[in-house]
């Protein structure tokens, strides 16, 4: 039998029942010299003699002997503050079996107490919270330590662990002083997932109580539900995303390596989260706002209060704090308040029967003079108190979800007084919305691109806007105010009841109605923007994840009539060789044209750009012509078509002035425009996103929401692709998670001053990179191999470091260099992948696995030996003896497996490049072409085709069974640079339209 410490907590009474869950785990309880406890047979009375029973109970004199002297021991090593926990000192003290002890329960000793004042401590109630640490009992020379052992241990008993048996493991663990644990701490991988049947992706485990945004912003509804319930996610996936905005991470390292705790989700969805917690937030700050404001002004009471922390939306906010807003008209029901008629509204609801209104008649104050004035001030009180019942609003709005609810717009009075006008440019914007002259939809069908137009025809006031509810829905909500929700505790007067029914249809027609018209609008125009923002951030992704056309002279063409052809050519490293100006579209062309050839031979340039711009089909004619009468040969030369949109704006930005500033503003377009084929990535980030041409009604949404969304998605797209820190310009890094223009800038300078970047722990000495913003910034940082060698002197390897400091004799010279070498920062090949900082040493361990080394990367040999690997023992095997989850061990393989230089965009659409050109007179309905898609709206996407124009695939006819499975998605599923198969519906050259069906997406 081996002597086991336990203490029991004091408990009013020893009693038959008590058992095993009265013990208390402290460790610092071990100085007790108490015997072994073993369960008993049940007694039918404890003595209460138990001094008496224990003393009968110890052991033998020798073993108790020992025991003291080896404790002694112990505390003379405590006192000399020697660091032996006491958890060693038990487990190396040889133990020997007690014997003879008879079979007892435990109990604290009490020396120097009386028997009768043993009884009354052992009596005493002790209560003890969960979570709050053990209580503190004092003993005549001994030194207690009050511990967290067994408010642990309480926790674990809270959340359904057992606590019937004693515990079995060793006290080592226990006595360990515990530590606040750090989340996303560097080598260290990120928490695991425990599987659910709920969530068959994994469940993760949630954060330890990190600092809350939310504390001071306390509601009547719980955050993480209510965003739940608005963005369909599951809520402890939406707990996990507050908390890691909480704790400052972008989307771009939340969606690649810390996807086990967000269930996978894409950018998107976690954006569609960021977008309503922002919201929901800042609904919270201004209810608080508020209250603090009526506080002030002495108004505030606790219904009110309620009534302003139970608001979700800004409608409902401004519907309970009109009435108290500064400047706004005093509302009836606040007047009739004042006047001190509030308690016969409440009397009219709960006692009826003994209501005079006749009491509150005061002849000389206005508004109680007379009992009709006394009523209508009634019935204000009460329709207020009906318009603001949370019970009657959820009711009205169920009535109107299960009803036929329409949007109906019309031509406005002052628009139909213009269309008598002969103004041109006001008739022409009435033309404009002819399809909205006299409109009606249902609420739950109406387009959003609808929406928007409707909108934007109300604010110029050529369209009136309305919600119809029916009737019915009116009767039955007043049915149900006055028979149910509102119908008075007793007996009503017939004329009591009349003020109560005009009570609640007066507060439906002036209250109740326009809050829901309000309503509706909001909602619908909220989520026609949230749709038309989403659009253009797939159609900027799409653009921006154009794949590259590397390895290659371009000249860009930028077409125009009356000042010439502006072209720049440049080489495959984006360098400027030529610019020049050339006059195609006047007399002589041939001149022209041999220029053109000098300069493509020249400097072996065959891909020629041209700006969509004016005169770009006569420019593509020009070139189209030349190519079919192999005037460029030996060359073979091929062109195609870019969008321009914004290249004239970037051209006189400050950025364009200091990158070419001996350029003409002219010229810099066409460079532009070259370089928008050859890295569309790094020249579309110069650009505001608003100016690139992609989406409609741009002008009609949040301009707040559009411009972050936008910039989320450029910092998406940057820090995935990934850059090279040696060689990308300020511009590209500015936009990498966790960089602002501040930090891009200290970046540059660095690298300007001390040379090329070695490794990206070079990162942190950077001023302004802290902690937070390396562990961002550094999974989407890359440092080029090559480039790296490119870029170092060919006197200093990469990898060394060379004293700056002259030493005066050769020995001083040989120490300053050994010490250089030693301190010099080393190259380390992880460094060129996507694995983060953070899982270094789980891949190490992982190469260790399966044999493979650090130079291999990227090599076929190394993806040979990792697919052997995971086909033998499996990728789940794999993470678990790694201790690691299993998305961050595949981001591990894909950087080990992936080829240098590797760019996620070379599985994207290409530029479409072609030699000849077709007209929209050579169009027939049926013909079927293939085209590649320029823009997407609300209501369909725009391909061109070759023609000049481009045509309209209605969303009609854009079918899931037309798309891939990786295409179905909400909306519209194609997007910029897609090519697509179309077969030609309809061809209107006179108003320049072409209707076009989808047959399928080309891959």
């Amino acid at each position: 039998m081996i002597r086991r410490t336990r203490v029991t907590t004091c408990k009013p009474q020893y009693c038959e029942d008590d058992d095993e869950s009265m013990l208390d785990e402290n460790p610092e309880d071990e100085f007790e010299d108490e015997d072994e406890w073993k369960p008993q047979e049940k007694k039918t009375k404890v003595s209460k003699n138990i001094s008496a029973s224990r003393q009968k109970t110890r052991a033998p004199k020798t073993e108790k002997a020992k025991v003291q002297r080896k404790t002694a021991v112990r505390r003379k090593k405590a006192a000399k503050g020697e660091e032996t926990s006491v958890t060693q000192a038990l487990e190396n003290e040889p133990v020997e079996p007690l014997k003879n002890v008879k079979e007892e329960r435990l109990s604290f000793a009490l020396p120097n107490v009386e028997h009768s004042e043993r009884e009354q401590v052992s009596d005493a109630p002790v209560k003890e919270e969960i979570g709050s640490p053990a209580k503190k009992i004092s003993t005549p020379g001994k030194k207690r330590v009050t511990s967290k052992v067994s408010a642990k241990h309480e926790q674990k008993s809270a959340v359904g662990f057992s606590t019937e048996e004693p515990c079995c493991s060793s006290l080592s663990s226990a006595a360990k002083k515990e530590e606040q644990e750090e989340d996303f701490n560097f080598h260290e991988s990120p928490l695991k997932k425990m599987k659910t049947s709920k969530c068959p992706e994994g469940k993760p485990v949630k954060f330890c109580k990190s600092r809350d945004k939310d504390n001071d912003l306390k509601m009547n509804w719980d955050l993480i539900q209510v965003l739940s319930e608005k963005t369909a996610v599951d809520p402890w996936v939406c707990g996990n995303v507050v908390t890691l905005f909480n704790e400052d991470n972008t989307i771009p390292f939340i969606v690649r390596y810390r996807k086990e705790l967000i269930n996978y989700m894409d950018a998107d969805a976690v954006r569609d989260i960021q977008m309503h917690l922002e919201e929901l937030r800042t609904i919270a700050k201004k209810v608080h706002t508020v209250i603090q404001t009526l506080k002030k002004e002495g108004v505030l009471t606790t219904d009110l209060q309620n009534s302003l922390l139970n608001c979700r939306t800004p409608d409902e906010l401004d519907h309970v704090y009109a009435p108290y807003k500064k400047g706004s008209k005093q509302t009836k029901a606040r007047r009739a308040r004042e006047l001190g008629l509030e308690p016969a509204a409440l009397a009219l609801l709960e006692n009826p029967q003994d209501l005079n209104l006749h009491s509150y008649i005061k002849p000389d104050t206005p508004g109680c003079a007379a009992l009709a004035e006394v009523e209508a001030g009634v019935q204000q009180i009460l329709a207020d108190i009906i318009a603001k019942d949370k019970d009657t609003i959820n009711y009205i709005k169920g009535l109107c979800e299960m009803n036929y609810i329409t949007i109906h717009s019309v031509l406005s009075k002052t628009a139909l007084k213009e269309q008598k006008d002969e103004n041109t440019t006001k008739q022409r914007d009435l033309d404009k919305f002819q399809l909205y002259a006299d409109f009606k939809a249902s609420i739950k069908t109406v387009q959003h691109h609808q929406i928007l137009a409707i909108n934007r025809g109300e604010n110029l006031k050529i369209l009136t806007v309305k919600v119809n509810i029916p009737d019915r829905v009116k009767n039955e909500f007043c049915r149900w105010c006055v028979n149910v929700r509102w119908r008075p505790k007793g007996y009503a007067r017939e004329e009591l009841f009349k003020i109560l029914k005009d009570a609640v249809e007066d507060s439906y027609k002036r209250l109740i109605y326009p809050l829901l018209c309000r309503t509706y609008r909001s909602n619908l125009t909220s989520s026609a923007e949230k749709e038309s923002i989403a659009m253009f951030v797939r159609n900027l992704r799409q653009l921006l994840l154009t794949s590259p056309v590397r390895g290659r002279c371009i000249m860009g063409v930028d077409p125009g009539y009356k000042h010439g052809c502006k072209l720049a050519i440049i080489s495959p490293t984006s360098q400027i060789l030529h610019t020049d100006v050339v006059y195609l579209h006047k007399q002589g062309k041939d001149r022209e044209a041999e220029k053109i050839r000098h300069l493509l031979k020249l400097h072996n340039c065959y891909t020629v750009v041209i700006g969509n711009g004016s005169a770009c089909r006569e420019t593509e004619a020009f070139f189209a012509e030349l190519i079919a009468n192999q005037y460029f040969r030996p060359l073979d030369v091929v062109f195609c078509i870019t969008n321009e949109a914004g290249a004239s704006i970037y051209s006189v930005s400050p950025e364009a002035t200091k990158e070419m500033p001996d350029l003409d503003p002219n010229l810099r377009s066409a460079v532009s425009i070259a370089r928008r084929v050859q890295d569309p990535l790094a020249e579309l980030v110069k650009i505001d996103p608003k100016h690139i041409g992609i989406g409609t009604y741009q002008h009609d949404v949040s301009q707040a929401l559009l411009k972050a969304a936008l910039a989320s998605v450029v910092e998406e797209c940057v820090s995935f692709v990934g850059v090279d820190i040696n060689i990308c310009s300020e511009t590209l890094m500015r936009h990498v998670a966790g960089l602002n223009a501040g930090r891009a800038k200290n970046i540059i300078e660095w690298r300007e001053k001390n040379g090329p970047f070695i490794n990206r722990e070079q990162l942190k000495k950077v001023k302004g990179v802290g902690p937070t913003s390396f562990q961002q910034c550094a999974g989407f940082i890359r440092i080029n191999p090559e480039n790296l060698r490119n870029t170092c002197s060919g006197s200093q390897p990469y990898g060394e470091a060379t004293s700056t400091e002259e030493s005066t004799s050769k020995a001083s010279s040989k120490k300053s260099k050994a010490a250089a070498s030693s301190s010099a920062p080393q190259f380390n090949p992880l460094d060129q992948t996507c694995i983060h900082p953070e899982s270094y040493d789980t891949t190490v361990r992982f190469l260790l696995q399966i044999g493979g080394k650090l130079e291999d990367i990227g090599k076929p040999e190394m993806k040979f030996q990792v697919d052997c690997a995971i086909q033998q023992q499996g990728l789940e095997q794999f993470a678990q003896v790694l201790n690691t989850p299993t998305p961050t061990l595949q981001i591990i393989i894909d950087g080990l497996t992936q080829p240098q230089g590797f760019d996620i965009r070379q599985d994207f659409e290409k530029p479409v490049f072609k030699r000849g050109i077709v007209s929209m007179d050579d169009l027939t309905v049926g013909a079927v072409l293939t085209g590649r898609v320029e823009n997407t709206a609300l209501f369909g996407a725009f391909v061109d085709i070759g023609v000049g124009t481009s045509g309209l695939i209605h969303k009609k006819y854009i079918t899931e069974a037309k798309l891939p499975q990786d295409k179905r998605r909400r909306s519209l599923a194609l997007g910029p640079g897609e090519r697509v198969e179309v077969r030609v519906l309809s061809v209107d050259p006179g108003r320049g339209r072409i209707g076009l069906d989808l047959l399928r997406v080309l891959k």
